[in-house]
């Protein structure tokens, strides 16, 4: 069997094309162009196609998916049969069509994330969250999302109670919301078991935290009910904790009553629910040993830096402490220091923020000129709105930080402090 010996040249010249028209470069001689996507033609029409001049179109890789898109939602999507058309003139015609699409394509408005109603729930998964100030901590919605677990598992429906309505429930997996009444840790478990006999739920979770832990126990007690305490982890069929000094571990299916250790379940994703506000059953009132008459909140100088909820912390970058104290005062901030800071007897020691000073869990940690050594950020990793200012746009530190300014911290605070100021004469 005789099989024809290739000829590189001769492929290579049967996927020449004319020249460019015009004159020649100064050499003489145009710069030879070829159809890498087009098949080796025979040499008569190679010769045809070389007489009649380049009529072959580069390739234009943004025009070709800018064609293939396709029109109707905020997710760019493409039509991939459109990418593998090679042929000559194709390029021309791609654009074309890509420069119709955007010449008729109406400007698309950011669309509303829909969001998911439950009407008929098979049953209830009740979610107690602390929400301190009407904000959902970290715990609050892993409880949220373990409770959403729950629920859809079996087609049910999440109520979250709280003493103080957060708005952002309905991103964290509510279908329904509730204020749970009460002035002390007694009226909130008298109003809770109320609502636990009248709505009947399948689950009803707690953080495992000083105030949803001792509520949890009070329900427990008054519902005569056992308790699954310090779950660390949890899903539709079983639940897990440690015991005997972490060296077993003791499984069960999930009980009616649960506390959820930190980091026991991860938070809910991106789908928004309803959040529909209902009314809950009041119980008979009853004498009450505790008196409540209102709460005192602690002076922000004076309370222990694991214990604050908001943390202005000063790094090496920051050399006007009395701006620095200035500016604590005025946005009602502990302050914090680096341990440089506090090594240079700039601030005290208890001032130190870290590993080898004090671990935070604040809501909220502003940083002034820290560039965020990892003893540092360890210590800050609790903390749930990381602030930063810093003139090094790299720094650790602006990369930890939600919201970050890329400044000289000697500028922002005078900056801060009068925009503060003006707020507050207004």
């Amino acid at each position: 069997m005789n099989r024809p010996r290739r000829d590189p040249r001769g492929e290579r010249a049967g996927q020449r094309v004319g020249g460019v028209q015009g004159a020649a470069p100064a050499g003489g001689h145009a710069r030879p162009r070829f159809d890498l996507f087009g098949a080796p033609q025979p040499g008569a029409v190679r010769n045809a196609v070389s007489n009649a001049g380049s009529f072959a179109v580069r390739r234009d890789p943004r025009a070709h998916w800018a064609a293939a898109m396709t029109r109707g939602g905020a997710r760019p999507r493409f039509d991939l049969s459109l990418l593998g058309q090679n042929l000559l003139g194709q390029g021309l015609l791609i654009q074309a069509r890509a420069l119709d699409a955007q010449a008729a394509a109406p400007e698309l408005a950011p669309q509303a994330p829909q969001v998911r109603i439950i009407d008929d729930p098979a049953f209830l998964v009740l979610a107690l969250a602390d929400a301190p100030g009407g904000h959902l901590t970290t715990q609050d919605r892993q409880l949220l999302g373990a409770a959403r677990l729950l629920a859809d598992a079996g087609g049910g429906a999440v109520l979250l109670l709280a003493s103080l309505m957060p708005e952002d429930s309905s991103a964290a997996g509510a279908d329904r919301v509730a204020g749970l009444c009460g002035d002390d840790a007694d009226g909130r478990a008298d109003a809770l078991a109320a609502a636990i006999a009248a709505l009947a739920p399948r689950h009803v979770l707690f953080a495992e935290t000083p105030t949803g832990g001792d509520l949890a126990r009070r329900v427990a007690v008054r519902l005569d009910e056992p308790l699954f305490c310090g779950a660390e982890q949890i899903s539709a069929k079983s639940i897990a904790r440690p015991a005997r000094g972490r060296t077993v571990e003791r499984r069960s299916t999930p009980p009616r009553l649960i506390t959820l250790a930190d980091g026991a379940a991860a938070p809910h994703g991106r789908v928004v629910h309803e959040a529909r506000p209902v009314e809950l059953p009041r119980p008979a009132p009853r004498e009450s040993f505790i008196l409540a008459v209102e709460e005192v909140p602690a002076d922000p100088a004076t309370v222990a830096l694991g214990e604050a909820d908001f943390v202005l912390s000063a790094g090496h970058g920051v050399s006007d402490f009395e701006a620095f104290r200035a500016l604590a005062v005025a946005l009602r901030a502990t302050p914090g220091a680096s341990r440089m800071v506090c090594d240079a007897g700039l601030m005290p020691r208890a001032a130190q923020v870290g590993a080898s000073g004090t671990v935070l869990a604040a809501r909220c940690y502003f940083a002034l000129g820290i560039a965020g050594a990892p003893q540092h950020l360890q210590g800050i990793a609790g903390c749930e709105h990381v602030l930063a200012v810093n003139i090094d746009l790299h720094a650790a530190m602006v990369a930890r930080a939600g919201l970050a300014i890329v400044q000289d911290a000697q500028l922002v605070m005078p900056a801060l402090l009068k925009a503060l100021h003006e707020e507050a004469g207004a």
